[in-house]
């Protein structure tokens, strides 16, 4: 058992903080910029929450950080009253925020300086991994340090890998972005072919999800997607605050990314449409179906 801090109680924060409380058995204290939120958490699952990041973080072994994008991160690491001043010696501050590898690095100096150990840990997976334990986590670090904090994340992970350096945990979760971004646009596209064409789509993709065509998104999207739901999943809103960053880094290494950038614009279109909040899927209500 291990004294734990986590910061942030969004839909993948607030499950991935129970996974450490039931099934990792860890002491965890919470934060969360809602105070509702986190009293909800300790009813929940016990331990206790804190009224700052820096106190939650107090005398911690593990932090562990989940928000929205760098400045949010920022506001509880670096800023008054984040957890970098109170972090002890020795101790693993994890970042699962999707955020950019320049962030990663500039975290990793600072807790260096402080004489603790930083790792960039993006995750995937959504609310349904989160929820149910099984989700994907990218690290960026150092190899000792990722083995101490590899155990603390098996409550909530199915596969935690050490990509790298400080930064490589956001690379890779920007390379999983930009091969997720093509698939949905591809499978939008063949779900309005076969609409037009009159086929029926459960029997095409019973077929054609047996072959090359297969995918995690033609698996458990295509019947939310023929019948016009969105609600499922990953939301574009936040999906274009990802391929932003990925673009930015693109630009930054010299990467050629056509594609990432012509379906960027396209859940520009969905954004356009007041859809958002739908999920990732909801390309093909641009194209006129669902």
């Amino acid at each position: 058992m291990a004294k734990v801090a986590f910061i942030g109680l969004g839909v993948m924060g607030y499950p991935m903080a129970g996974h450490l409380a039931k099934k990792g058995g860890h002491d965890v204290t919470v934060y969360n910029r809602t105070t509702a939120k986190a009293e909800k958490w300790v009813s929940e699952f016990g331990g206790r929450s804190a009224p700052t990041p820096r106190e939650a973080a107090e005398g911690c072994d593990f932090v562990f950080c989940c928000v929205g994008n760098d400045d949010d991160v920022r506001s509880v690491t670096t800023a008054e009253g984040g957890a970098f001043s109170r972090m002890k010696a020795g101790a693993v501050f994890v970042d699962h925020t999707t955020a950019s590898a320049a962030l990663a690095r500039e975290l990793d100096a600072a807790a260096r300086k402080g004489g603790f150990h930083f790792l960039d840990a993006p995750v995937s997976g959504g609310q349904a991994g989160a929820e149910n334990g099984v989700l994907t986590v990218m690290v960026g670090g150092e190899e000792a340090v990722f083995a101490k904090a590899e155990p603390v994340m098996e409550a909530y992970a199915r596969k935690i890998g050490l990509m790298g350096e400080a930064g490589a945990g956001q690379l890779t979760k920007m390379m999983n972005q930009i091969c997720i971004a093509g698939i949905v646009q591809g499978l939008s596209e063949a779900i309005h072919f076969g609409q037009t064409a009159g086929l029926d789509l459960e029997k095409v993709v019973e077929v054609i999800s047996k072959g090359a065509a297969q995918s995690w998104q033609m698996e458990n999207r295509h019947k939310t997607m023929i019948r016009g739901e969105y609600e499922h999943g990953f939301a574009v809103n936040w999906m274009r605050k990802d391929l932003a960053i990925v673009l930015d880094e693109a630009r930054r290494n010299g990467s050629t990314l056509p594609l990432t950038a012509l379906v960027d614009q396209f859940y520009g279109d969905v954004q356009a449409m007041g859809g958002g909040r739908w999920d990732t899927s909801s390309l093909l209500k641009r194209l006129g179906n669902g």
